[in-house]
């Protein structure tokens, strides 16, 4: 009761002009805090012509709101040295709280900076031959942040006085009984590392595993999103997948037709070379073929048949084109055959084949 009367003396004999100028300062970084960011970036802006205007100006963007809520706690803090706060609280409570306050402003500023789209996250994606759609960007932005709120965070209990090497080591015992509960977890999150760094297919390709077949949606850190054929959506865990071969459609440059022509046996050398030559030079005409893939060739001497082997590539690698072009092939090669007057022996063995081809040196292996 004693110690409660001195506190209410002590409130009673203070200075209330300086509580009207301490209620004044507070208001007036609560009212122009914005006006003092502006004034702070200018400031900065002016001050750093040498360096790069685009690195500064994310900085000052990612500290936008930071700022505000540190002139704020400035306010606070001025105003409280008009109360005299030393007779009134623990001065070192407040102080460490003060410090907390400019630790956490610090680390909101990194983490609104570690955005995917920052100078310093792009910067990595350039060293690293990265294009802008790659699914490795935001991988390590993400990243990049964690470990800023998780430094920001020690930072703050070590100016509180925990002791962070007991913290630490509890980190350590806690982690290792998380990663044995947490096994598939774990593994498809570095899963989902080893497919974002090698990077085998992008978000937007059309992708063909054992387990699926289909175009890629997105990836996550537990899994990757693939749209089938159905229009259904598949979810595969990374771990699965990073340890299948995938075969991505996407990045080839054209599609190959592969295909037996059945003759009869009937039917004489004469004309038999002759159709070879003309479906060669037909297939040659068309703008949508490759006309230096297009091979023709007497293949084999079969049970009721001579068999002409019949291959080339279309100069895209879309589906539906791809069809339309084998299709106009196709009808093509029926009307060389009724113009010779030559009959096929049984329905020709149609065997589609989809194989990388490479576009610069253009080899087709028979």
């Amino acid at each position: 009761m004693e110690r409660l009367n001195q506190y209410v003396e002590k409130i009673i004999n203070l200075d209330w002009v300086n509580i009207g100028l301490s209620i004044a300062i507070f208001l007036v970084f609560l009212v122009f805090r914005k006006m003092f960011t502006t004034l702070t970036k200018k400031l900065v802006l002016g001050l750093s012509k040498r360096t790069s205007t685009k690195v500064i100006r994310d900085v000052l963007k990612s500290y936008e709101k930071p700022l505000r809520f540190l002139f704020v706690v400035i306010g606070t803090y001025l105003a409280l040295q008009y109360l005299e706060y030393s007779t009134l609280t623990d001065q070192r409570g407040i102080q460490r709280l003060y410090r907390s306050f400019i630790i956490f402003t610090i680390g909101w500023g990194l983490y609104n900076y570690m955005t995917y789209y920052s100078n310093a996250v792009t910067n990595f994606a350039r060293k690293a031959e990265l294009d802008k759609e790659s699914m490795l960007i935001p991988f390590v932005s993400k990243i990049l942040r964690v470990l800023v709120v998780i430094v920001t965070f020690i930072i703050i209990l070590d100016n509180w006085g925990f002791d962070i090497s007991t913290f630490v080591a509890g980190l350590g015992i806690g982690g290792l009984a998380f990663a044995l509960a947490a096994q598939d977890t774990i593994g498809n999150f570095f899963g989902g590392i080893i497919i974002i760094t090698e990077r085998p297919f992008r978000k937007g390709d059309w992708i063909e595993t054992p387990t699926v077949e289909g175009g890629v949606e997105d990836i996550t850190f537990r899994s990757t999103k693939i749209r089938t054929f159905s229009d259904t959506l598949v979810v595969i865990p990374n771990s699965t997948l990073a340890n299948e071969a995938i075969t991505n459609w996407t990045e080839m440059g054209r599609r190959r037709v592969y295909f037996s022509l059945g003759i009869r046996q009937s039917t004489s050398s004469r004309k038999l070379q002759t159709l070879r030559d003309r479906i060669d030079h037909e297939l040659k005409l068309f703008e949508d073929i490759a006309s230096d893939t297009v091979i023709v060739r007497f293949e084999e001497f079969a049970e009721s048949s001579y068999n002409l082997m019949v291959t080339y590539f279309t100069e895209t690698n879309q589906w539906a084109p791809f069809m339309e072009i084998r299709e106009k092939a196709h009808f093509r090669i029926l009307e060389v055959l009724e113009e010779e007057g030559i009959h096929v022996s049984a329905p020709a063995n149609l065997v589609m084949s989809e194989e990388p081809l490479d576009v610069v040196n253009h080899e087709v292996k028979e």
